[in-house]
């Protein structure tokens, strides 16, 4: 193998991948163009939007941020992962669609990325730690109110749905 490549292995939304991958590719580059997962989204590329948060071992991170290499033997959860195998919508999504909480969507998968971890450690948050927690993802359609209103319901409705 070439010295600017490594192996590594890792599962993404539950399934396993091995790749030889470029030292320098990022993370965000090998969701997208090698396992030809979409779903992540890259905007700024310096890491301030939010668009191309995924979950690291359940912890948010930016991909645009991070090499593949890096996440070498780790767990990730990209958006694409969220839905049931069955097409059923995560109680985050469903609120998001019925709540209005998006327009162009671009920056949707991050924020839907940052509230999943959110609000597993925050099952009722208040709208004032909703908003602190939305704050490192960039919107610039929706003015925010209807994501807070989407969060918020799909809080609840994770509460209800909890054993």
């Amino acid at each position: 193998m070439p010295p600017d490549r490594h192996d590594i292995d890792l599962s993404v939304n539950g399934t396993r991948y091995r790749r030889a991958v470029e030292s320098r590719m990022l993370l965000s580059d090998f969701l997208r163009h090698e396992l030809q997962l979409a779903g992540t989204h890259v905007g700024c590329e310096h890491g301030v939007c939010g668009a191309c948060t995924v979950l690291l071992d359940g912890l948010p991170v930016r991909a645009c941020l991070m090499l593949a290499v890096q996440a070498n033997g780790h767990e990730l959860s990209t958006v694409e992962g969220l839905a049931s195998e069955a097409g059923e919508l995560h109680p985050i999504q469903q609120a998001m669609h019925t709540h209005h909480g998006l327009q162009c969507g671009y920056c949707t998968p991050g924020i839907l990325m940052t509230m999943t971890a959110f609000l597993k450690d925050h099952p009722a948050p208040t709208e004032a730690e909703l908003r602190e927690a939305l704050s490192g993802n960039l919107c610039r359609c929706t003015g925010y109110q209807n994501i807070v209103d989407a969060m918020l319901a799909a809080a609840q409705a994770m509460r209800v749905a909890a054993p």
